[in-house]
Formats: structure tokens, sequence, C-alpha cells
């Protein structure tokens, strides 16, 4: 409407930067298309939005707070994750003790013998895609291990992902894609029930079986909250990771040099993963909802108002980020929002950190040099997230042909 931007066009999902720093120019908070959401742009404005659950309420992702065209393509609009404090945080704890720290250090050789398998597979290819090779399995076989489910099935799961996540990139006109999306709707139930079924009749050391014995508020969850829930982990767990990895190995494609230098000094693996969650963040943005008539940097909003916080937007924000449009490993600066901020931050962080870290120093030991094999990319048609369809790339080893693994602690 109007000269507002729709962020579910073609021109904005090619290429979202360009008009978030125009956006950023305009204003804190800028009125938006599909619907007239409003768009929170800058770093301030969106830290304040995130952390204020009694104004800015993430119920904004449920079903019943949603306008017609987002109603019908979102699985997780039920879902408990979306409660807000104090439910939330009893919730959160249901499935708190998978990702402490020291659960998350029982993994790390685990994740390194599938990230070394899977970088091997890579080498003396012509071209490969990324995603399927090496970004998408190593997430996938690790949520299979947290969830329960048969991580052989990894590449199952990343469909279902992507069809879940670019559904709030389709209109609800366009037929075909609504009938694909139920379909794979259906076929995650058809799964996740099995998964269920099996678990009340044997229970396991896993994720399904803790939510089939947890109560929230002294009631157990329904079977309809118990499939929301795994599906959200599945997703989440996915998609934050899938496209880390994969935003990783465009900067490599564009800066070889920063491969270079990581692989003669791997200590600067969690640095490069910080720029790149700034850079390219997986999440672009998280939806909230005006609990009652809000005014925000200026701006009127008013109760049930749509606000998008572009997560994205916000890591760019020259106040806090100079040159934000440049990669600079040596960067500072405050905490980057890519995982959010406040009460729901995301529980997974530190996993997706930790599946990132020892992925690339796999890759960086035996990778020299990566290179693109496209001069086109297809990127995901969602709202929320963002990352390559594919990624067509050829991978060069040292002449030397053996991995550089002693300068890996």
């Amino acid at each position: 409407m109007g000269n507002r931007l729709d962020l579910l066009s073609r021109e904005y999902l090619e290429s979202p930067h360009a008009h978030l720093t125009e956006l950023r120019r305009r204003g804190p908070v800028v009125q938006v298309d599909p619907g007239g959401m409003w768009l929170v742009t800058r770093y301030e404005e969106a830290q304040q939005v995130l952390k204020s659950a009694s104004l800015f309420s993430s119920q904004g992702l449920r079903a019943s707070a949603q306008p017609a065209w987002l109603q019908r393509v979102n699985p997780f609009a039920d879902s408990l994750l979306f409660l807000d404090p104090p439910q939330h945080g009893r919730l959160r704890a249901l499935v708190s003790r998978a990702f402490a720290p020291a659960a998350l250090a029982r993994l790390e050789a685990r994740i390194r013998g599938v990230a070394r398998e899977h970088v091997a597979g890579m080498m003396n290819q012509k071209n490969v895609d990324f995603v399927d090779a090496f970004a998408m399995p190593i997430p996938a076989t690790v949520m299979g291990w947290l969830l329960g489910l048969d991580a052989s099935l990894h590449q199952r799961f990343n469909r279902w992902a992507n069809d879940l996540v670019t559904m709030s990139g389709v209109r609800p006109e366009d037929t075909g894609a609504m009938a694909r999306y139920h379909q794979t709707l259906e076929e995650m139930e058809r799964y996740f029930q099995g998964v269920l079924d099996d678990r009340r009749d044997a229970p396991r050391d896993d994720m399904a079986s803790d939510l089939l014995r947890a109560q929230v508020e002294g009631e157990a969850l329904t079977n309809h909250e118990l499939l929301s829930f795994l599906y959200l982990l599945l997703v989440a767990g996915l998609e934050t990771t899938v496209n880390l990895l994969n935003q990783c190995a465009l900067v490599f494609s564009q800066h070889p040099e920063l491969l270079l230098r990581l692989r003669e000094d791997p200590a600067l693996i969690p640095r490069f993963i910080e720029e790149t969650l700034r850079y390219e963040p997986s999440v672009m943005a998280t939806l909230r909802l005006c609990t009652q008539d809000v005014t925000l940097a200026g701006v009127e909003l008013p109760r049930g108002a749509l606000v998008l916080v572009s997560l994205a937007s916000a890591n760019r924000d020259e106040k806090y980020f100079p040159d934000g449009d440049r990669f600079i490993l040596e960067r500072e600066g405050p905490q980057r929002l890519s995982f959010g901020h406040g009460p729901h931050f995301c529980m997974g962080a530190m996993l997706s950190r930790l599946e990132a870290r020892v992925a690339l120093e796999e890759f960086v030991s035996r990778v020299e040099r990566l290179e693109l094999r496209t001069d086109h990319l297809d990127w995901t048609t969602a709202l929320l997230v963002r990352g390559p369809v594919t990624l067509p790339v050829e991978v060069f080893a040292p002449e030397s042909g053996q991995p550089v693994t002693a300068r890996i602690a």
C-alpha cells in the first residue's frame, strides 16, 4: 500500500540488506507490508521490544493474533513456546537440561566425527551442494540424537524444515504451495506421532520422553502441544545452524583470505562465527504483539498491532556497528541480536555455536579454498528465516593433502 515495502516481494527477499539500510534511515519503527505490520529497524528499539514481554507479547506468533494470510501457514502458532513469562520459563525448563553446558560437552566428540565424515565426502568433487553435503546433515544428525529420532532420516527432516519455514513467504492464494505444506504437515504428524507412541510404551533418555513425562501448571501436555513442540524444536534446531554454516561458506567464497587465517589460527573460529551471525543471521526477524497502546520511538502503536523486530537490521545499526555492511573479523561491539534477547533468547544458541565451531574446525583443517560454482543463488522465500536453497561449491585441499588437526585443541 502506497510506498510501503512488501517483505514478501521477490525484490526484498533476494536482497534484503539494501532495503533494510534505507528503512533504518527512515526511522526506528516503519510500517511495512504484508498486513501493515510495524518493522523495528534499529538496535536500541529492538532490544526494548524483545525484553519487554508485558508490552510486546510473544503471542504475536499464536494463531488467534495473526492476520488471515499468516494464520494458515504457521504450524507453531499454538506452541507453548510462545507463552509469556512466567509460564514460558517453566516450559523452557522442560528441555533446558539438553542444552546445558555439561550435556553439550558430551556431544562434542560425536559432532566432530560427523563433521569429519562429511567434509571428507566433499573433497575432490567439482560441484557439490554445500547445504546437502555439509551444512544440513550435521545439525540434523544432532537434533536426531537429542529428540530421539532416526538420525539417518536427516534429508527428510531438512525437507520438512524447509517446507515449514518457507510457508511464511507464500501467499495463501498459492494453492499448490498450500497443498505441499499440508502434505508436509501430514507426513510430520505421522512420523512424530509414531515417536510419541513408542516413547509412551518404552521411554528413553531423549527430549520426546522428557516432554511426555513433563507437566506444566500440574497438567501434562496435550498430544497437539507435544507435536507442536517437537516440530518447533526440530525446525529451530536445523534452520539456525544450517543457515549459519551456509553463510560461513559464502563468506569463505567472498573472502578466501579468511579461510587461510582460520587454518593458521583456529582459535579465531569463535570470533568468525560471531561476525557471521551479525552479518547474516539465520533468523532475520521475530514477531511480537502489542498488549496495549504503546509509544515506541515516538510512533504510536495500537493494542493488537503486530510488530516485526528485524534482527538483521539491528545487527547492522551503524550507531553500534560502524560500517555494518562490511564483514570485519576483529569487530567489537555490543551483543548481537542474532539469537534474540530477553526472556525468549534462543535456548539452543550454545548448541548452534558448538556445532558451527566443531564443523568449521574440521572444515578448515582439511580445506584450503572454497569457490562458489554459480552466479545466482535462490533464497528461501520466508518472512522470518533466510538462507540459500542450494549452495554449489568446489572445495580444494592443501597440496600436502594432510589436515592441520594438530592445531585444533
